[in-house]
């Protein structure tokens, strides 16, 4: 029999099948397909006799479902290997502990085929040759035989089926996309036309359809079908199409020009001229900054020179820029040293990428299970090219997609430390070619080495010479020359892992008049069991000893304090932080930390914050509960929860100033929050803190503090909306909202509606925010709270205002005004008197307009409340200008502008400069005009903000004729109650 006749196949793309050769193999019943499809899916990896059967049973497994699992496991081998003999090993399904794997040929599954054509399309494209990724998506779209995993019944092929043909509808989404920028536009309208009516609610789909008719001259019947897209989303979900179908919608109106069909983009693109190279101007900020963010690099990394010279070879030995992204995938155990490595090469490599050093720690296997998304990774990476938050996209793809044009056609170097898997790091990866990417992670990222052609390197343990080395440099050469019994032995005792042997160093340097041989005696009485550290790795030393022998030596409260830090699930801690989890005065928590960090248990990554290694926490949380009581890790934890609350809450009124404060519990015993004496230290300090204030959000949620999960964002409102953190802002007041609820909160329910209701209108999702805030307004009512009742229906007509329902905007903003006056609430009462005077000049009922925001005037400059002021002064400006009366105008809105940088309100000087030139410029001063609008551009293109193509516009339509009427009713920021 030959190679071919012997080789096995599989398929999960339409029902689970196998072959051998060219004979299909009986692959039995349903449910032993199942048991099939688990193994093909693991990839060569391991299932256990349990995620077995789970895939076919889930929760309601029979008598016998063991025995049954093996019967099905034995006819596949029969099936797959029909001419082994009895005595003969298994070679295909293989028995591995108390479970299984399916080992099979690179290649064998149509799964495996299919994503590493997309993956090698998607690089295609991105390096201008679409016609070869069309090519390579119609392949792997032509493998799929149904939908996947047909026919197979249980838990997992439900899950994992809808995974796959999620997956398949997005290379489809690709390879039409694909199809209409090759000019393809009249083949694929059929297609598309089924698409969208099997999927109506995929909108690229429908861009797709309207770009196709639009291209193929059937104007009309594109904008139809926009219409039937945008009403099946308002009926079926209650919301509007996304900006980009909406936006597409607004150019095909325009006939815009640039959405004529192009010539296909070269196969290859042009050799540059000679000469210096030009960047393109990034579409999203004016000028990126180069980030620099790599942590500090080792000065005494001994060793790895093998290693070292693998990772260096997958460069060009020149400064030649690579022809592709190239990427190393760094694997090994925990402890093993994959960090330190992966940051030792990026700093020798980081002058040949001076585009900008990117880092993140994923946190892939944090024991707390506080995993970094990779939405969260790409936010941080944009946010350090100085992308404004406000143009960061919500979706996922939309951020990658953003991330990966800020990289295309610089030289980047990305460092993603510590990755659980695949997943969560494809996202993370640049488009085009020019970059080098560095993957740490304990799993082994087969995924990405298959699909992506990441080159994998393991990392063993040190070799004896290299751990000695280590040793001589920390602790010079003659100390470990004089003892090398005592050397040989701690050696083998930490594994020759970096981590343990760097613990054990410095406490040797630390008592340079020890003996090493006594140190030895005291890892012997220290032995134990690091069950966690061990995880499944062929490492059988104690490495619990070398933590439990480096815990002896601290002293007693930096011991305690050590434990006590698992307790934390955030990324790092301030020193002030730790004070208030240990119940400790701030100066002698920084004392235990430097002694922490000097004792290698603690790394201070940043100047007064500190992190834990993964390892260390896993030690720390196991000491935490074997040594503190339950009570003691409760106090604890209340103690850090409240802590970060009230310095939050000590924020927030040099943040709002006068709004009105949230309602807080007492602070526990040895709680001391901080204390702010500025609106920029404020307002930094939320800043600096902003993952911690996250995780704490979870935590609180998670461990039985619903008051602290839904105060927390409450407090923090006026941060999140000036820094535009809207991800951040609608996942912690989702969070805040369902805990209360879980508590069966009445009060925090209803504060939980209210500060959703305020994200959700911050992030342009109108109907959401009408729906939560007439919740909160009956929430309110029940409750008999007044102030939270006057503020939601105060709110609502805000929300109807930006709507452009301005009856009901009249109606609720009324309402709203007549609760704040009975109740006494002049700063609501302010806030709604503006909105209810935008409301009336939209209207066009200029006496009640002027009316209600000159009343608006007085109430807001007596209760202090400059922000809405602004506001109020440049609306007032919009009605003078509307009535003809330009000087009066001109007066309002530069006393709008005084108040807009009197408080630093960037954004409102923005809006108000643009509303002056619109003035100037009927005033028959067009100088004037262009000056405003140059001086609101630059503000809009400084944040990046949507309006400053507005502004050009406004610029452009200078030199063509007479002025044109203005669209009134622009948005103003900021005048929620």
């Amino acid at each position: 029999m030959n190679a071919y006749e012997d080789s096995v196949r599989f398929a999960v793309l339409g029902p689970v099948r196998a072959w051998r050769g060219e004979r299909e193999v009986d692959v039995g019943s349903p449910q032993q397909r199942a048991v099939l499809a688990a193994l093909l899916l693991r990839r060569g990896r391991p299932v256990t006799l349990g995620e077995l059967i789970d895939a076919v049973w889930g929760e309601e497994p029979p008598a016998a479902a063991v025995s049954v699992v093996r019967t099905y496991v034995s006819r596949l081998r029969k099936g797959l290997e029909p001419g082994r003999e009895a005595a003969d090993a298994p070679r295909v399904v293989v028995s591995v502990g108390d479970g299984y794997l399916l080992r099979i040929p690179e290649g064998a599954l149509d799964l495996g085929v299919f994503e590493q054509r997309v993956a090698e399309a998607r690089k295609l494209r991105a390096g201008g040759d679409p016609s070869a990724a069309a090519g390579l998506l119609h392949a792997a779209l032509g493998g799929w035989q149904g939908a996947a995993l047909a026919g197979v019944p249980g838990p997992l092929a439900e899950s994992e089926g809808s995974r796959l043909n999620e997956q398949r509808l997005a290379a489809l989404e690709m390879r039409l996309d694909v199809d209409v920028e090759l000019g393809r536009h009249g083949e694929v309208i059929a297609e598309l036309v089924s698409l969208t009516g099997k999927y109506p609610l995929r909108e690229q789909l429908c861009k797709l359809l309207m770009l196709a008719l639009y291209r193929s001259g059937r104007q009309a019947e594109a904008l139809a079908a926009y219409r039937g897209t945008r009403g099946t989303l308002v009926a079926e979900l209650g919301i509007e199409p996304g900006t980009p179908l909406k936006d597409l919608h607004d150019r095909i109106l325009a006939a815009d020009a640039s959405l004529d069909a192009r010539p296909p983009r070269r196969t290859r693109p042009p050799e540059p001229e000679p000469g210096p190279s030009v960047k393109p101007a990034s579409p999203v900020v004016a000028h990126a900054a180069i980030p620099a963010q790599l942590p500090a690099d080792l000065p005494t990394f001994i060793g790895r020179e093998a290693e070292l010279d693998r990772v260096r070879a997958l460069l060009p030995e020149t400064d030649d820029v690579p022809t592709t992204v190239v990427i190393g995938a760094i694997g090994g155990m925990a402890g093993i040293g994959k960090t330190t490595l992966a940051v030792h090469w990026a700093h020798e490599m980081a002058d040949r990428f001076p585009d900008g050093q990117l880092y993140v720690n994923l946190r892939g296997f944090d024991p707390t299970g506080v995993v970094v998304t990779p939405d969260d990774a790409i936010r941080t990476f944009l946010d350090a090219f100085g992308v404004p938050p406000m143009r960061i996209p919500a979706s996922l793809d939309a951020q990658a997609a953003l991330y990966r044009s800020m990289l295309a056609q610089r030289r980047v170097l990305v460092l993603l430390d510590n990755a659980r898997d695949t997943e969560q790091v494809r996202p993370l990866l640049p488009g085009s070619p020019g970059c080098l990417v560095i993957v740490t992670s304990r799993n082994q990222l087969t995924g990405l080495v298959a699909a992506e052609g990441a080159h994998p390197l393991t990392l063993d343990q040190l070799t004896p010479a290299e751990a000695y080395d280590l040793l001589a440099r920390r602790l010079g050469a003659d100390r470990p020359a004089a003892e090398p019994r005592a050397v040989e032995e701690i050696i083998t005792r930490c594994a020759r892992l970096p981590l343990a042997l760097s613990i054990v160093a410095a406490h040797a340097a630390a008592y340079p008049g020890f003996p090493l041989s006594a140190i030895v005696d005291e890892l012997r009485e220290s032995h134990g069991s690091l069950d966690a550290f061990a995880g499944g790795d062929d490492i059988t030393t104690d490495v619990r000893a070398v933590f439990s022998w480096s815990c002896k030596a601290l002293s007693a409260p930096a011991a305690r304090l050590f434990h006590l830090l698992s307790l934390h699930s955030g990324p790092d801690i301030s020193a002030p932080a730790a004070a208030a989890l240990a119940g400790l005065p701030p100066r002698e928590a920084r004392g235990l930390l430097v002694e922490l960090t000097r004792a290698h248990l603690l790394t201070e990554h940043f100047p007064g914050r500190y992190t834990l290694h993964d390892l260390l926490r896993v030690y720390a949380a196991e000491r935490v509960h074997a040594e503190e009581t339950p009570g003691e890790r409760d106090r604890a934890t209340e103690r850090l929860l409240s802590w970060y609350l009230h310095t939050a809450d000590a924020a927030y009124p040099y943040i709002t100033p006068r709004r009105l404060r949230i309602p807080l519990d007492p602070l526990p015993p040895l709680c001391r929050p901080r204390e702010f004496s500025t609106h920029d230290e404020a307002l930094g300090w939320c800043e600096t803190e902003r993952s911690n204030l996250v995780s704490v959000v979870h935590q609180a949620a998670a461990s039985g503090y619903p008051g602290i999960a839904w105060r927390l964002p409450a407090v923090l409102w006026g941060f999140f909306y000036l820094r535009s953190h809207m991800h951040d802002w609608l996942d912690t007041a989702g969070v805040g909202l369902a805990a209360a609820r879980a508590a069966h909160d009445r009060v925090g329910e209803a504060q939980g509606l209210a500060d959703l209701g305020a994200a959700l209108r911050s992030s342009g999702r109108l109907d959401e925010t009408i729906d939560h805030l007439r919740q909160a307004m009956v929430a309110y009512r029940d409750l008999g709270d007044h102030d939270g009742r006057g503020s939601a229906v105060s709110n609502l007509g805000d929300a109807y205002l930006q709507t452009g329902q301005l009856a009901k905007a009249v109606e609720y903003t009324r309402r709203g005004l007549a609760i704040e006056r009975v109740i006494g609430s002049a700063w609501g009462e302010g806030i709604a008197l503006s909105n209810l005077g935008d409301a009336y000049q939209r209207l066009g009922r200029f006496d009640e307009a002027v009316d209600c925001l000159d009343q608006a005037l007085a109430v807001l400059r007596v209760n202090g409340n400059r922000w809405v002021e602004g506001v109020t002064l440049d609306i007032l400006g919009t009605v003078h200008r509307r009535l003809g009366r330009h000087g009066a105008a001109v007066e309002y809105h530069l006393q709008a502008l005084r108040t807009h940088r009197d408080i630093g309100n960037r954004w409102g000087e923005g809006h108000t400069l643009s509303n002056l030139g619109d003035v100037r410029l009927e005033a028959r001063e067009p100088e004037a005009a262009r000056e405003s609008w140059l001086q609101a551009l630059a503000i809009f293109v400084e944040f990046d903000h949507p309006d400053a193509e507005k502004v050009r516009a406004r610029l452009g339509r200078l030199e063509n004729g007479p002025p044109g009427a203005r669209a009134q009713g622009a948005a103003e920021p900021g005048r929620t109650a």
